[in-house]
């Protein structure tokens, strides 16, 4: 007796150990995937620390009644998840106390982690979600396979944590093969094992239900065999036919940050910094490693002056940066439609890491360093030298193909953040041979939009021809436009295509041939690219490397990317002393063109807004569930399904609170209208893209009025969402000689919201958006809540209840 009971002890262990050993590795392997995409392997950690906490957490609880394990295992999550919140806060360098990161990290958690750069930072917001869902993987698995003792059954929340793991990863991480390998040997481990002890001969059973109990064990084994050989042969094709196959990345269904018309197109600044030249904007110190010294680059267009030209003070009649600069780049604009240039970034929150890019084979790399203080500079663009490597003091997002950073909440004065930035210094020597890049993927930076003045194009044509290497076209537009034109603060703003034909060849003497440096950037990247040069135009600042940074110092200025070399500047602003020569010299129109006499329109310049302020946490609204179903496991999965929910409903608020609320008049109005268009959509009636503003406004009208009387969505309804139309919907109705008023008095008896009021501010808006006033933009989100509220009170009791955690309107980006 003595001797045996070690033995039976002995043959308990190995029977409770594989499956509660299985689990954790398979959550520990699902931490292990997801943290290829992250920076250091801190995620991992935590994650695999979720998973042995959440097993032995039901191992020790296993004799306690089943109710009482999920507040447990829920009580001692909250505590590890405090001290996991902690370590990452402090490790990422973050101000605040656990309260303000916990409460930001449960609001943000899902979008940030799905809008965040790879490498992911493991910050409190990028890893709570995993950690949690690894936690209640962790505590449903062992319920359900412990104490049910359904194993096969209990691996199914880690093998679904495994899958969303995956999915999340997408195409920015090698296959995980060996993994998934691993995964599948720990889940046979589990299973080898026994989940119970099998009968000893003195239990008191006869020989003949021994017997009879075995052989139905060693049916249901047979059978559990049988089954999933069957799933291996249908499913291994298919499984095989996708290996190759690049998967879907889940951020391309999320909006990343956006930024309003102050910062996506910073351009308009210049002439308003120019009239203010002593405002303080900033305060930086310059610093440099490994040979970067804020001493002249002989790359940088500045001191490479492809135009003989010397610089000086931005702003002031000398006109650019002085030779022994650094540049503090504020945006980089690429897209240009005629009208305005814009930034056109697609941001993702970054962490303090920031991807690199390969430099150039013809530079080199030199490392600077900034401190830099907030000042006066408003808006979300955060200045920088190029190309940021590194960024603490401040959450950011970060666009890789521009190099712009913003920081999402705003600008804000004091604000104080450090830059480490890998500034490239091309060749100088390979400049005169270089060739320009050409196709698909430089198409965005030599687009030229529709309308183009014909003195512009003859211009460039004439400086074409006159000069073929890339290099010479480039300098020969630099000296044009240094040699000809004055650089003046009073200048007004503006750069769509009238307005720099008038600067290029307007009469002086009306006001023509003089312009800030916006005029002038501007006009060097058009003409560059209808010569065939792919040109940006870029703004910033300059500084001499420690003291203030002031408006006088704002400007912007052309790069030209050339193969081999990458972005180089240039600086087609005139010296001081020079006297420009009269266009007429060098460039004659054709009789039948005469230049321009009367002055533009200039850029208004938009409002600058306040920094986005932080919206107060949300109550929880996660409750304890009333009943358990199998174990504490059921619970653990309504709480997950539960947050999902909760997620969706906070995610579609924020998005209706960013449209209607956040941004300038012209932007809310829009977002008003998108919220009108997500309503018909959520209703089942969408709207076609063929209708006018005013039809679609008498339509919404229609839609709600149906849904009152309860007309079936198949009659007397606009779908037309597909180019095959069987049938075409209603009529587009004709707006009666009298629009209705504010609430309109429909033929059932209810009073339903008038959309033509809002039909009528949106036009509005596309024609003059920057002569809508806030007031019209209050008016026009009233109108659309109050259909949105009356058009789902009019829903069937299904529709209302998915009206507000239907995923669509947060797949289309405003």
């Amino acid at each position: 007796m003595g001797r045996g009971t070690p033995v039976v002890t002995v043959r308990r262990i190995l029977r409770a150990v594989p499956v509660p050993l299985a689990l954790i590795g398979m959550i520990a392997l699902a931490g292990l995937v997801l943290g290829r995409v992250y920076a250091g392997d801190l995620l991992t950690r935590l994650v695999v620390g979720a998973a042995v906490g959440a097993v032995l957490v039901s191992v020790a609880a296993r004799r306690l009644r089943s109710w009482l394990v999920a507040p447990l295992s829920i009580a001692a999550l909250l505590g590890y998840t405090a001290l996991a919140l902690r370590l990452a806060a402090r490790r990422a360098d973050l101000p605040g106390s656990l309260a303000q990161i916990t409460v930001d990290a449960a609001g943000n958690g899902i979008a940030r982690l799905l809008t965040a750069m790879i490498p992911v930072e493991p910050t409190p917001d990028t890893v709570l979600v995993p950690l949690v869902a690894a936690w209640l993987a962790g505590l449903a698995g062992a319920e359900v396979a412990l104490r049910a003792g359904r194993v096969l059954l209990g691996y199914l929340p880690p093998a679904l944590l495994y899958a969303g793991a995956v999915y999340v990863v997408g195409p920015n991480a090698e296959p995980a093969v060996w993994p998934t390998l691993a995964f599948a040997a720990f889940a046979a481990l589990g299973l080898v094992a026994p989940a119970g002890a099998a009968p000893q001969p003195d239990d008191g059973l006869s020989p003949q239900v021994r017997a009879a109990v075995r052989a139905a064990r060693t049916a249901t084994t047979a059978v559990g065999l049988v089954v999933v050989a069957a799933l291996v042969a249908v499913l291994a094709p298919v499984v095989a036919g996708q290996v190759d196959d690049r998967p879907v990345d889940p951020r391309r269904y999320v909006e990343p940050p956006r930024v309003e018309t102050l910062d996506e197109n910073p351009l308009i600044r210049i002439s308003g910094w120019a009239l203010n030249p002593e405002q303080k904007l900033l305060d930086v110190t310059v610093g440099g490693t490994g040979g970067a010294a804020p001493a002249p680059s002989t790359t940088d267009p500045s001191a490479a002056a492809p135009g003989g030209s010397t610089p000086g003070p931005a702003g002031a009649p000398a006109g650019g940066p002085t030779g022994g600069e650094v540049r503090l780049r504020l945006g980089v604009l690429s897209d240009y439609d005629g009208v305005t240039w814009r930034v056109g970034a697609t941001y993702r929150n970054a962490g303090r890491v920031l991807p690199a890019t390969e430099p150039s084979p013809g530079s080199r790399l030199d490392t600077v360093r900034q401190e830099i203080t907030v000042a006066d500079l408003s808006g979300r663009l955060l200045p920088a030298v190029a190309t940021p490597r590194e960024v603490s003091g401040a959450r950011v997002a970060y666009d890789p193909a521009t190099g712009t950073l913003i920081r999402p909440e705003g600008l804000t004065p004091g604000l104080r953040y450090t830059v480490t930035s890998a500034r490239e210094r091309p060749d100088v020597n390979l400049l005169s041979t270089a060739e320009v890049p050409a196709g698909p993927e430089v198409a965005r930076v030599l687009r030229v939009a529709d309308g183009v003045p014909d003195p512009m194009r003859r211009l460039a044509t004439q400086l074409a021809e006159e000069n073929g290497a890339p290099y010479a076209r480039a300098t020969a537009i630099e000296q044009f436009l240094a040699e000809h034109y004055r650089v003046v603060a009073d200048a007004p703003s503006g750069h769509a295509y009238p307005n720099l034909n008038f600067f290029l060849f307007g009469p002086r003497n009306a006001g023509g041939q003089r312009g800030t440096s916006e005029q002038f950037a501007a006009a060097f990247a058009v003409l560059g690219r209808l010569t065939g040069l792919p040109t940006r135009v870029v703004v910033g600042f300059s500084t001499a490397g420690s003291g203030p940074v002031r408006a006088a110092d704002a400007f912007a200025w052309p790069e030209v990317l050339f193969d081999g070399l990458g972005w180089v500047a240039f600086d087609p602003l005139p010296r001081p002393e020079n006297e420009p020569r009269p266009v007429e010299e060098d460039f004659r129109p054709t009789p039948e063109d005469p230049p321009p006499s009367e002055v533009p329109e200039p850029t208004v310049e938009p409002t600058a807004t306040p920094p986005a302020v932080a919206a107060p946490p949300r109550p929880d609204r996660d409750g304890v569930p009333t009943a358990v179903l199998v174990g504490a496991g059921a619970a653990g999965l309504l709480l997950l399904v539960t947050a999902v929910l909760t997620a969706l409903v906070v995610a579609r608020r924020r998005l209706t609170r960013h449209r209607l609320d956040r941004g300038d008049p012209a932007h809310r109005i829009a977002g008003a209208w998108r919220e009108l268009t997500d309503a018909l959509r959520l209703a089942g009636r969408p709207v076609g893209d063929d209708l006018a503003a005013t039809e679609v406004a008498v339509y919404a009208e229609q839609v709600l009025s149906d849904a009152r009387t309860r007309v079936p969505a198949g009659r007397n309804s606009r779908r037309a969402t597909g180019p095959d139309r069987a049938e075409p919907g209603p009529a587009r109705a004709e707006p009666g000689p009298e629009r209705p008023g504010p609430m309109a008095e429909r033929p059932d008896g209810h009073e339903a919201p008038a959309l033509g009021e809002l039909a009528d501010l949106l036009n509005r808006m596309v024609f003059a958006p920057h002569g809508m006033a806030d007031a019209q933009a209050v008016r026009a989100g009233q109108l659309v809540t109050d259909y949105v509220r009356a058009l789902r009170a009019a829903q069937p009791r299904r529709r209302r209840l998915l009206w507000s955690v239907h995923p669509g309107p947060l797949r289309r980006t405003d």
